[in-house]
């Protein structure tokens, strides 16, 4: 029996019933340590060399920061980084590349630019190492015939933005031959610049065999209020709703047929809701909002007295469906809900955002609906959020810590000389430190 046999064999069975002169542990460590040096070394044969960089790297400072957030300082901040980075046509340098593509593995959310700005080394790398692998599926910049999963779909974006409608005839050429993952991805990209122009094809794309498919071509439909669908909706709405003097009398429907789920109908309901209320929900929030008659205040100060959280919730849900302004801003007023403010121009979003921080308390909704403002949040709503944090800061200063980073990376990073006079209040000069770390950032990416 050789000394490591032996060494294993009285691990397994124990030094009671089988004795062992010596320390056992002691001279496994030993024997462990002269095993692994004695291993020879992998021959690395047939190994391409990395092709030569067609983008130039940020400069040093650039680089050095970013290596500093992957390390743990204001590491929220690296997808906002990696986002500008890639605005300036530019690459990460190599001695970044391997604690970015760890991070990468851990964190889907900064993928989506990594494709371009790890360059070839990145992908190079990518191929030596499985766990990096999910590099190889990220954008790199190569064109719709030649391009992965990944690039097709940037090409058709970039496309999208510049000529929708060409968008749209490549698509629906290659519409027939495309996977179900990438139909269910390419459809949503449809949402820019969307117009009746793409009615026919999105009509089409209903009786998709991949429900993904189905459910996104119904909510593009949903935002086209000539739309078949859109007219569909309308007459179940009709069927449904009663409108007579102050009061909405409600009667939900009996059944979902398979032409209300071909439409994006939902038969089963989520666990706690009713059949039909969840099937008068979906109909509401897909029927075009013009269907009843009367401005959306109006509507709220009305009766409903049945179904009336339901109608309501549904009315939030079609203001976020149709991407309709006017509703968002009222339904905002009654249900304060992030996914509201993206229906209306950052300008507005901001006004709205400020108003409610000034008049609610610091809670899980402050946070919510911050949260979904555009960046970079302009005067206005900064001394709005700078004030309630000194605020605040008297009462419940334990409280402040998602707020004070929020602020730190939403407000214009170009505002931070503001937050620094604005108070001496520690939580204060923590937004305006972490500002101008924002400022110092964007300043060496344009370098």
């Amino acid at each position: 029996m050789s000394g490591w046999e032996e060494l294993a064999s009285t691990a397994l069975v124990g030094t009671d019933r089988r004795p062992y002169q010596g320390d056992l542990l002691e001279v496994a460590a030993v024997e462990v340590a002269r095993r692994r040096a004695g291993r020879r070394v992998a021959e690395v044969t047939g190994r391409e060399p990395v092709p030569e960089e067609e983008r130039q790297a940020v400069g040093r400072p650039a680089g050095e920061r970013l290596g500093r957030m992957l390390a743990g300082e204001h590491e929220r901040l690296i997808p906002e980084w990696l986002a500008a980075a890639a605005a300036t046509g530019r690459r990460v340098p190599p001695y970044v590349l391997p604690d970015l593509l760890e991070h990468g593995r851990r964190d889907r959310s900064i993928r989506v630019h990594l494709g371009v700005l790890a360059g070839h080394r990145g992908r190079w790398l990518a191929g030596l190492n499985p766990a990096w692998g999910f590099l190889l599926e990220e954008p790199t910049g190569e064109t719709w015939e030649l391009g992965g999963p990944a690039d097709r779909l940037a090409h058709l974006r970039a496309l999208r933005a510049a000529d929708p409608a060409e968008a749209r005839r490549l698509l629906e050429s290659t519409w027939e031959r495309e996977g179900p993952d990438d139909r269910a991805e390419f459809v949503q990209v449809l949402k820019d610049g969307l117009g009746m122009e793409d009615e026919s094809f999105l009509e089409q794309a209903l009786d998709d065999r991949r429900r993904e498919v189905r459910q996104a071509a119904a909510n593009l439909l949903t935002r086209l209020p000539d739309s078949r669908l859109a007219q569909r909706m309308a007459e179940r709405l009709r069927a449904c709703v009663t409108v007579k003097g102050d009061i909405i009398a409600i009667e939900a429907p009996p059944a979902c047929d398979k032409a209300m789920e071909r439409d994006g109908v939902r038969a089963k309901p989520p666990r706690g809701a009713g059949e039909r209320a969840w099937w008068l929900q979906q109909i509401i929030a897909r029927a075009p909002l013009s269907v009843w008659g009367l401005p959306p205040a109006r509507l709220l100060a009305m009766k409903i007295p049945d179904w009336d959280d339901e109608v309501k919730a549904a009315w939030v849900r079609a203001a976020v469906l149709q991407k309709n302004p006017e509703w968002a801003r009222a339904m905002f007023g009654w249900d304060p809900i992030a996914d509201l403010l993206d229906s209306l121009p950052p300008a507005e979003q901001q006004e709205l955002a400020a108003g409610f921080v000034r008049k609610h308390d610091l809670d899980s909704q402050l946070i919510m609906v911050l949260g979904g403002v555009s960046s970079h949040w302009r005067e206005g709503l900064a001394t709005a959020v700078l004030h309630k944090i000194v605020k605040v800061a008297t009462t419940q200063p334990w409280n402040l810590g998602e707020l004070v980073k929020l602020a730190g990376e939403h407000i214009d990073p170009a505002l931070f000389p503001l937050a620094e006079s604005y108070s001496p209040v520690e939580s204060i000069q923590q937004v305006a430190a972490l500002l101008r770390f924002r400022a110092d950032m964007y300043k060496e990416l344009s370098r």
